[in-house]
């Protein structure tokens, strides 16, 4: 993922300087990345970057105009209309497009980056206090890894940036592996890698001489937390008036912005109340094998209300001949934050950069507006694990329980969102930058103050868009919700969708092993086209099974795959000789040791 990476140190730059340009290096992923360095000696600061061409944060450093201060920033800042203009008539000197303002508004504000809304980290050195600041968004979703050695301290946007220079963390934190089995997710600001860290949620860490001075924090949940909750009719004005009010700001910039558009209601909320002019905003969907699923028959409809254009990006053939590649590239990319399953969104996340470079989404909706609870702990199969390892895997069960003590929606964006949701956000912004108002700082504020009504239901989400847009309203959603059909035919169709909707669940990923044998004895008639390609666009049952098998049974049947010492040699054999032969499903396990294995060969083998 585009972002920064760097040292600060008090050793000399003919030490510091080789390990920047190696990490910088490390970063350099794509033929459209832009990089470089910047330097300052005496203060012992050593920042590179990587970003997108033409995206927000590309065109690195921002200087004030007497270059007192600097500013390497990273990701994308959605400001208050204007703000960029009534900097320039406080009389400051930047250029109005991208950027520059930031370097204004720390001069303006001394609580900085406190006032700043959006995912974003940077580094800014102020020469004229001596201090150097390494910050990051108050969510922690534009990540920053960290290491502190008595050599220096060492921070990048991808921990592969950090082991480039630091070999002798190439080794697994056992902790942080057994909550990724678990939770496909590492918890607590942890990672996979002993001795790297993620830094916290809105910090403001301070340098001077080279050294850290201080560990700061601008912001804590139990600010937003504290407030006093509204009635439901109060809290749906404000959710309306902070929601239409701030939406305008996502849509801003100098690239074209392309809409990712769903069966659901999050996205269909945007597309209520963006009231773009027609043909102007081109919207996309991800489609599958089989048929034409309900995202896809729905997102067109949407689309076509909204007199904007629709695309499918389909999911084949191609992808799984290719699926090796991606399968690699997606656990290397995200430094094995996201497993194979998620290989498929770097394919059509490449192919929706050909269409617009911003991708905007539904992310978080539903876990802010709604307090979703989009994971939990999972206990692998057993016989897969050795019994010192599953310690570990039955640890992350304990600290995940502690982490639900407290406010759900703190849950759902301070701590849900920057682990569980991290990976897949990372891959998808390797091609291209993904926004989505739904962690738009007033509009999580407000949801702070939602009555607990207001969590239980859609409701709030369903008088949006149909206030936005009554004819989006009349379009039902992937699960049957809205609709202007009759109350009788719209619960009939309900009922229908959500039986598809769980139908396809157990024929793929939740298939029973005991529904498994009797689909084997039935395979001639291929059973999965009956329900498989309603609402998912990837198959991972069938195509382990089937076109996927070969790479399958040549990795996890590996001697180094059946080495590794944390695996039971002949659970895994039996696991996956039995899910080729179709009369066993083991999707899921399939997915964490593929995952595993990649992570080894990838990243700790290599020490």
């Amino acid at each position: 993922m585009p972002g920064i990476v760097g040292l600060i140190t008090k050793v000399p730059r003919e030490f510091a300087e080789p390990q920047l340009l190696r990490m910088v290096e490390a970063l350099r992923h794509e033929p459209f990345y832009t990089a470089g360095t910047w330097i300052d000696e005496s203060a012992g600061v050593y920042v590179g970057w990587a970003a997108r061409k033409n995206s927000f944060s590309d065109g690195m450093p921002l200087q004030d105009e007497r270059g007192d201060v600097v500013l390497l920033f990273s990701g994308e800042e959605y400001p208050e209309p204007g703000t960029a203009r009534r900097l320039k008539e406080r009389g400051h000197e930047f250029d109005m497009e991208g950027p520059a303002y930031l370097v204004h508004v720390y001069e303006e504000d001394a609580a900085f980056p406190a006032g700043l809304n959006g995912r974003f980290h940077g580094v800014l050195t102020d020469r004229t206090r001596g201090t150097t600041t390494l910050f990051n968004d108050r969510y922690g979703m534009h990540r920053i890894y960290y290491h502190e050695s008595k050599e220096a301290f060492y921070f990048a946007a991808e921990a592969k940036a950090i082991l480039a220079i630091r070999p002798e963390l190439r080794r697994v934190d056992p902790r942080g592996l057994g909550e990724f089995v678990a939770c496909g997710c590492v918890l607590e600001n942890r990672t996979l890698f002993d001795g790297i860290h993620v830094l916290p949620p809105a910090a403001a860490w301070v340098f001077r001489g080279g050294a850290i001075e201080r560990k700061s924090t601008y912001f804590l949940p139990r600010e937003w937390e504290e407030q006093d909750p509204l009635g439901p009719e109060s809290y749906y004005e404000k959710v309306r008036e902070v929601f239409s009010r701030n939406l305008p700001r996502y849509f801003n910039g100098r690239e074209r912005i392309g809409v990712s558009l769903t069966g659901g209601l999050d996205t269909r909320m945007i597309m209520a109340w963006q009231k773009s002019p027609p043909g102007s905003l081109p919207c996309y969907s991800f489609g599958g094998m089989f048929r034409d699923c309900q995202d896809l028959l729905l997102a067109r409809r949407v689309a076509g209300a909204c007199g904007q254009s629709h695309d499918v990006i389909p999911v084949g053939k191609e992808f799984l001949s290719r699926f090796p590649h991606y399968a690699e590239r997606s656990v290397y990319l995200t430094d094995g934050c996201v497993d194979v399953s998620r290989s498929p969104d770097l394919y059509v996340n490449e192919k929706a950069r050909e269409i617009a470079p911003v991708r905007m989404t539904g992310s978080y909706g539903s876990e802010v507006l709604r307090g979703v609870r989009a994971f939990k702990p999972v206990g692998p199969k057993q016989g897969l694990f050795q019994p010192e390892f599953l310690s570990h895997v039955h640890a992350a069960t304990d600290t995940y329980a502690g982490l639900l003590r407290g406010h759900r929606i703190s849950f759902a964006a301070f701590r849900q969102a920057p682990w569980h949701h991290y990976g897949l956000l990372a891959l998808e912004q390797t091609q291209l930058a993904v926004r989505t108002p739904y962690l738009d700082n007033d509009l999580v504020r407000t949801a702070f103050r939602a009555p607990e009504s207001a969590l239980a239901d859609n409701d709030v989400c369903l008088r949006l868009i149909a206030e936005g847009s009554p004819a989006l309203r009349r379009i039902r959603t992937d699960r049957g919700l809205n609709g202007a059909s009759g109350r009788l035919f719209s619960g009939v169709n309900r009922g229908l969708l959500e039986f598809l909707f769980k139908a396809e669940y157990a024929y793929d990923y939740g298939m029973p092993q005991w529904v498994a044998q009797i689909d084997h004895l039935f395979s001639p008639l291929h059973l999965e086209r009956i329900f498989l390609g309603r609402h998912k666009f990837y198959h991972f049952r069938v195509w382990y099974r089937d076109a996927l098998s070969s790479y399958v049974r040549e990795m996890l049947l590996d001697p180094r795959t059946l080495s590794r010492p944390y695996l039971e040699r002949n659970g895994l054999e039996t696991m996956v000789r039995g899910h080729l032969k179709g009369d066993r499903n083991y999707t899921f396990e399939i997915h964490k040791v593929l995952t595993l294995e990649l992570l080894h060969r990838l990243f700790l083998d290599a020490n």
